[in-house]
């Protein structure tokens, strides 16, 4: 196995394509601790305030920041500057009033949408997996990292709409033909189109689906699919759609 650093830091030559910093500017850089999304599909809070939002010049300043409760994500301060902030958390400066969400741009880099303050109430959750607990009860696995116990029934693949910071369940999107879903990887990431077709496979192979555009159609892997709404997404999204 390649040697990506110590515990605390992480090789700027190894370090994800997507984040923002030159890989031979320094020889380290913040290595994220462990949290709700993986190295490879996050962005440590550090990284974030400093390198993209740019609200301090350097490290020091940025942990300053994070340090003193001025950043929240989903609603709650993180005080970590190692915190991975990862797709469709949002971001809230309290101070300057702005909030974003981490959202994928069509090369697979996470960047950070400006939202305004109605959108911020609630984050999209993907479930991954779900299992039944005591009591009949459903815990649902989510996309985030995190879990949530229901009563009602929901499926692999659906979203449901979180009030944040308290994680109430407000709304449920199925993960059906005629939804509108943002592909999350693949060629296609960052892309948005409508649910033409579910193709469901009785193999070990992964279910595939039909996804349709202005400019035609294509298929993906389901598993990149994170439907959005009905007819049109419920949050905003880069470009106005």
């Amino acid at each position: 196995m390649a040697n990506m650093g110590s515990r605390k830091h992480l090789k700027r030559f190894k370090s994800p394509v997507h984040w923002p910093i030159h890989p031979k500017e320094d020889k380290w850089t913040v290595k994220p601790s462990a949290g709700p999304h993986a190295i490879d599909d996050s962005l440590p809070l550090l990284i974030v305030v400093r390198d993209i939002l740019k609200v301090a010049d350097n490290a020091r300043e940025a942990k300053i920041i994070i340090n003193n409760g001025d950043i929240l994500v989903d609603g709650r301060e993180r005080k970590d500057y190692k915190f991975p902030v990862g797709f469709m958390d949002v971001i809230e400066l309290p101070k300057s009033e702005k909030v974003y969400r981490v959202l994928p741009d069509h090369k697979g880099r996470l960047v950070l949408h400006p939202i305004d303050k109605k959108n911020a109430e609630f984050k999209l959750c993907m479930i991954t997996d779900k299992t039944t607990i005591k009591g009949g009860k459903t815990q649902l696995n989510l996309h985030d990292g995190r879990n949530s116990i229901v009563d009602k029934k929901y499926s692999s693949g659906d979203v449901i709409v979180v009030e944040i910071p308290d994680q109430t369940v407000t709304d449920h999107i199925k993960f059906e033909s005629g939804t509108v879903g943002l592909i999350t990887g693949g060629k296609h990431i960052g892309e948005l189109g409508k649910v033409k077709e579910i193709n469901i496979t009785k193999s070990s192979k992964p279910n595939t689906v039909e996804i349709e555009t202005d400019d035609g159609t294509f298929l993906t892997l389901a598993d990149y699919v994170f439907v959005l709404g009905k007819d049109e997404p419920v949050i905003s999204l880069p470009g106005g759609k």
